[in-house]
């Protein structure tokens, strides 16, 4: 397991707010999801730090305990036409998926910056070489 090098809460919320975990001024994304690859303000190298498939897991993860589950015990969702019920739940989840999955993105990275995880690391993981 990685030792934190930085503190751990201050970069995960500075990556959450979609600014660079190292100084909590610079911008985190150029775009909707595109890690900028160096802070404009500290010049800290964000390419680095891998997000991989890590954000996506945790935003369905996240979704689907916080809206889908809850939603499953209403009675009416049963017994609705499926042609008024699915809109209704299905537009109001994307936006919560497309809003929620760039805010995990930047807390993920403040993570990886906090554990001090580079893209370089991928070596290091074994469950690449099977037998």
């Amino acid at each position: 397991m990685a030792e934190i090098e930085h503190p751990l809460g201050r970069s995960v919320l500075r990556g959450i707010s979609g600014r660079c975990p190292a100084c909590g001024k610079g911008v985190l994304f150029t775009s909707y999801l595109k890690v900028q690859p160096r802070c404009k303000t500290c010049d800290k190298d964000l390419a680095r730090y891998p997000a991989h498939d890590g954000p996506a897991y945790l935003t369905i993860l996240l979704v689907g305990h916080l809206v889908v589950a809850p939603m499953l015990f209403f009675p009416i969702v049963w017994r609705s036409n499926p042609a008024y019920s699915l809109p209704i739940i299905l537009v109001p989840l994307t936006i919560l998926t497309l809003a929620l999955l760039p805010r995990v993105k930047g807390g993920w990275v403040g993570l990886m910056y906090s554990l001090g995880v580079k893209d370089t690391d991928d070596a290091l993981h074994t469950a690449d070489y099977s037998d």
